[in-house]
């Protein structure tokens, strides 16, 4: 019996939020051993290579002045400031909480488009912002013992990359998403051998974590295309919650990988963030506006 256009979504959608975890877990387990620089680095062009590979393929670099206009650098110069702080913080945090900070990030692009793009949101989802962001500080615990000044930094990507969507909106629509990935894999790139060579964190690199690396970068293109078809394919109130399966990937993976064990202040937080989401996600679909105000564009 074939399934509904929705159901076929998402799928796609938690299929891009295991490839997005997996990707994740992979990263921290490389960072025990290599640089936050040298695996920026490697994973981009790994990354780069192949979304040029497909995009020539598809036509999509047929006209590569596109790749010039200014929106596109500063999406760039957002996704690799997202980039960067989220590994950084990847690198300290537990899995579970790096990814329980991250799924506020519709909340964030929600808000950045009312206050920048002039966008209506009712007081509703203001108040599940609100209670969103205190998941978020539930989590990370400022003033208690628990605090780790890199939860700051896995904030600080949430808002970077609220801002590379919000960005992404004044791209002309002619312009390809794979010319759009292709910009920001190339920043992150340059940025990855400039902290490089600036902390001199190089290390030699055996056939075992270049392979890890390489199946990272592929997990990102898998996950990206299928979010990319999971928004096309079905209607994005209903299918956005699925974006929070990635909790559920990253709690499986934190035990089993890395040990980790969730402490309450991380689940009570977490049951604030995608509660609230959730919330948003429902009142966008009964006010009947179409599309919500956070695009699902990426992680």
């Amino acid at each position: 019996m074939p399934i509904s256009s929705n159901l076929r979504a998402a799928l796609l959608m938690a299929i891009a939020m295991a490839g997005f975890t997996t990707n994740d877990s992979i990263v921290k387990l490389l960072l025990e051993t290599l640089g936050v620089g040298q695996v920026l680095l490697l994973r981009a062009l790994f990354a780069s290579v192949m979304i040029v590979a497909l995009a020539w393929h598809r036509g999509a670099l047929a006209r590569p002045r596109q790749l010039l206009h200014p929106a596109m650098a500063v999406r760039a110069v957002c996704e690799t400031s997202a980039t960067v702080c989220f590994l950084v913080a990847l690198g300290k945090m537990p899995l579970a909480n790096a990814s329980a900070v991250l799924q506020a990030l519709p909340l964030a692009v929600t808000m950045g488009a009312a206050l920048f793009l002039g966008e209506e949101v009712g007081w509703r989802r203001w108040l599940a912002i609100a209670v969103g962001f205190a998941g978020v500080m539930i989590i990370v615990q400022p003033g208690l013992d628990g605090f780790s000044a890199y939860s700051l930094l896995a904030l600080a990507s949430v808002l970077f990359a609220a801002g590379r969507d919000i960005v992404t909106r004044r791209i002309p629509g002619e312009v390809p998403a794979l010319a759009v990935s292709i910009s920001s894999a190339l920043m992150v790139a340059l940025c990855g051998g400039v902290l490089t060579v600036a902390w001199d964190d190089w290390m030699p690199v055996s056939a075992e974590p270049l392979g890890l690396l390489l199946l990272a970068s592929l997990l990102l293109l898998v996950g990206y295309q299928t979010l990319i078809l999971a928004v096309r394919q079905g209607d994005i109130s209903f299918v956005a919650p699925f974006r929070y399966t990635a909790l559920i990937w990253a709690l499986a993976l934190g035990y089993l990988v890395f040990g980790e064990v969730p402490g309450p202040a991380m689940i009570v937080g977490a049951l604030f963030v995608v509660l609230s989401g959730l919330y948003a996600f429902y009142r966008e679909r009964t006010a009947g506006k179409g599309r919500p105000a956070a695009r699902q564009d990426g992680q």
